[in-house]
């Protein structure tokens, strides 16, 4: 049989991989700012880009989009030509999606700091870029299979299974989660409401953790760690119970991130159970990753890549064991809400991901330009660097969630919060969050001394742009092994492993999604509950815009403890009208769903204006830009008419005369206001008088004493 020569072309693994480093390091040092920004919150600055709540989806969007994203590219532009026996498809296509890919990554960093933010946790971007990253998306899904149907290897190595779900399934998160009505270019609104849209947000968000941060590592992982460790995969068959036990379990476990919320029960217990079934098929994807490295642990001393990879297998382990048991309701009781769900996160960010990238980057990159290593010592001092970074990290915000549960729950004898005051439980975390800046900070430290390795292990080599090889088309092979594994049959067949996968990650979506859209009793409305005036609904722009979701919850739990420092409890019904919803998944500051009349104009006032004369001791930045702008109406009228289109029941004269509506509120705010302080000098069309009459309304429709159901 005679062999067919090509050549793989490496330059977009190249590529990808200078952006994986260059992405790394800025996202991760917007990460370290925003830490400072909670120890020194003078670092904010008097600027409103530069602020923790825009600079924090920009360090979230950077670390998984950009650090991880190029780096998941780069992985499968090297491995997947190589296990398929033929260069990727079409060069248009590996072109448009790495020049499109960069596009989209420097639009995030333009657009969150300016506030242009849809405030969804991890697909915080505005619908033109969610456009792009489609589009971008696609033409990588098309290169990819393009490749695969014409490749000249008969069977699908493990890893293109989980680069096939991968594709699959964040295709489908992306769209529905993703579903906005535009207002203008750069502005929409989702259109889900309240617990419709929260469902949506963490059916996305959870498995956005899955199925972009785990399932294409995971396919890393099974190629460079046999490769650097020289020894095959240690069981075939543990990883087809991993992979297809994985893609169907993961997707029901989203609502473990709403347990005690306005969530319907039935869909928080389906959160739980499938949780903690992942940790089977998770652990066994662990055990398979550290067994393949049995009998090369000498090496593991030596090997800087080798050490990398285990501690980046064994932080898989630890947290894909932590968040089942995250998503049990007594665990989840104490931890949500708290800075133990950032420590959680971040040994997966940090040690998982971060780790094996760093162990393929010292691997590949000296492969690409044939040559050694600059420095084992240097890549080896990176990693513990690195490790001690994680440790400093992670550590302090174990004890600082600790501590913020057991101080916001604790009671005197006589029934009354002992730290009343939220401030209190702020306070004394403050040498966790220094620590944890220490920490990030060790981090980055490493990551520079690998960009010194890497420049100077590249300068000393030449890059290999072309690299041959040769091979036998498997069409030309027509004999079926005898006692072949029935497995194969799927494995030469890539639409069908697909169409498979889809089914799989359909299911868990549909049977969670559908029943909370379809059947009107899981979300009982309130008679009470009206729509946002147009200024309150304004106002509630600003806020998204500001960020200031990411550090207040406005979701009060079924608690003793929540109910005594805030009021009742938060009820489905409330937020029919809310697009998108606003519950948080962290409490900085107090939870603010009953902050509603609970101050009088003047303290949001002057508490927007100097935090600290409210609250001595606060970490919570200024906003005097919110008194310098004037409040822009220029896309009201359009707001108006989307929120109709979306179900919200604002009258046709309402819309129409909003103007008249929106000055009458203005100018009841601000006489209240100058009455209320001396000498103040404050225009009703001032941003901050449609920020404080959002906030007055929170909460206010309803009283526990008067809550009545709508009749069906």
């Amino acid at each position: 049989m005679q062999r067919e020569t090509f050549y793989y072309n490496n330059r977009w693994v190249r590529n990808f991989m200078v952006a994986t480093i260059i992405w790394g390091v800025i996202a991760l040092l917007v990460g370290v700012t925003i830490a400072l920004q909670l120890v020194f919150p003078e670092l904010n600055l008097d600027t409103s880009w530069f602020t923790f709540g825009r600079l924090r989806a920009l360090h979230t969007n950077g670390a998984i989009f950009a650090f991880v994203g190029n780096s998941i590219f780069a992985g499968v532009y090297y491995s997947l030509p190589r296990l398929l026996k033929t260069p990727m498809a079409s060069e248009f296509l590996s072109k448009l999606h790495f020049w499109g890919w960069q596009l989209i990554i420097v639009a995030a960093v333009i657009t969150l700091p300016l506030g242009i933010s849809s405030s969804k946790e991890y697909a915080e971007l505005e619908w033109p870029i969610d456009i792009a990253i489609a589009v971008i998306w696609l033409s990588f899904g098309i290169n990819m299979f393009w490749t695969i149907l014409k490749r000249r290897e008969r069977h699908l190595y493990v890893a293109i299974w989980f680069y096939i779900a991968t594709f699959v399934t964040v295709t489908l998160l992306h769209v529905v989660n993703n579903l906005e009505l535009p207002v203008s270019f750069l502005k929409s609104y989702s259109v889900f409401a309240g617990v419709q849209d929260a469902l949506v947000q963490w059916w996305y968000g959870h498995n956005a953790v899955a199925f972009f941060l785990t399932t294409p590592v995971l396919g890393l992982m099974y190629y460079f760690v046999p490769k650097a460790a020289n020894r095959p995969v240690y069981s075939y068959r543990l990883s087809i119970i991993h992979f297809w036990a994985l893609i169907f379990i993961y997707i029901w476990a989203g609502p473990h991130h709403l347990l005690y919320t306005a969530l319907p029960d039935w869909a928080q217990s389906l959160g739980t159970v499938f949780s903690i079934m992942l940790i089977f098929p998770s652990w066994g994807g662990m055990i398979n990753g550290l067994l393949t490295l049995r009998g090369a642990w000498d090496k593991v001393r030596e090997s800087a890549v080798l050490k990398f990879f285990v501690v980046a297998i064994t932080a898989y382990g630890m947290a894909t064991l932590e968040g089942p048991l995250l998503s049990l309701k007594n665990i989840n009781a104490i931890a949500h809400y708290t800075d133990w769900i950032p420590a959680h996160v971040h040994i997966g960010t940090l040690g998982w991901n971060g780790f094996m990238i760093f162990g393929i980057t010292y691997w590949l990159l000296p492969k690409l330009y044939r040559t050694s290593l600059y420095s084992q010592k240097l890549a080896n001092a990176h990693f513990w660097i690195a490790t001690l970074g994680i440790i400093f990290w992670a550590l302090p915000m174990y004890v600082a969630g600790f501590t913020q549960s057991l101080m916001w729950k604790e009671f005197n004898p006589d029934g009354t919060l002992v730290y009343g005051n939220f401030l209190e439980t702020v306070t004394q975390i403050i040498p966790m969050y220094a620590l944890r800046a220490l920490g990030g900070t060790l981090y980055v430290v490493g990551m520079v001394l690998m960009v010194v390795n890497v420049l100077r292990t590249v300068s000393s080599g030449k890059f290999l742009a072309n690299e041959e090889d040769s091979a036998v088309p498997f069409g030309r092979v027509f004999n079926k092994p005898k006692g072949e594994y029935w497995h194969r049959w799927i494995e030469r067949r890539p639409i069908q492993l697909m169409v498979l996968s889809l089914v799989l990650v359909l299911i868990g979506g549909i049977m969670e999604i559908v029943p909370t859209m379809m059947v009107e009793s899981n979300i009982p409305t309130i008679k009470s509950v009206k729509p946002y005036t147009v200024l309150e609904l304004e106002g509630r722009d600003i806020y998204i815009r500001e960020g200031c979701n990411a550090c207040h919850s406005q979701m009060v739990r079924p608690f003793r403890s929540e109910t005594a420092r805030y009021g009742e409890y938060s009820k489905a019904g409330e937020f029919v009208y809310d697009h998108p919803f606003l519950w948080g998944s962290k409490r900085t500051g107090p939870d603010l769903h009953r902050v509603g009349g609970k101050y009088p104009h003047s303290w949001h006032y002057n508490h927007m204006l100097e935090p600290e004369s409210m609250s001595p001791g606060s970490i919570m930045p200024a906003y005097p830009w919110l008194f310098e702008r004037t409040l822009s109406t220029k896309h009201t009228k359009e707001k108006l008419k989307a929120m109709v289109t979306l179900g919200v029941p604002y009258e046709e004269e309402y819309v129409d005369n909003y103007e008249f509506y929106l000055e009458q509120q203005q100018k009841a705010i601000a006489e209240e206001l100058r009455e209320q302080i001396e000498d103040i000098q404050v225009k009703s069309d001032d941003e901050i008088i449609a920020l404080i009459a959002y906030l007055q309304r929170l909460g206010v429709d309803i009283k526990a004493k008067d809550t009545e159901l709508a009749e069906k």
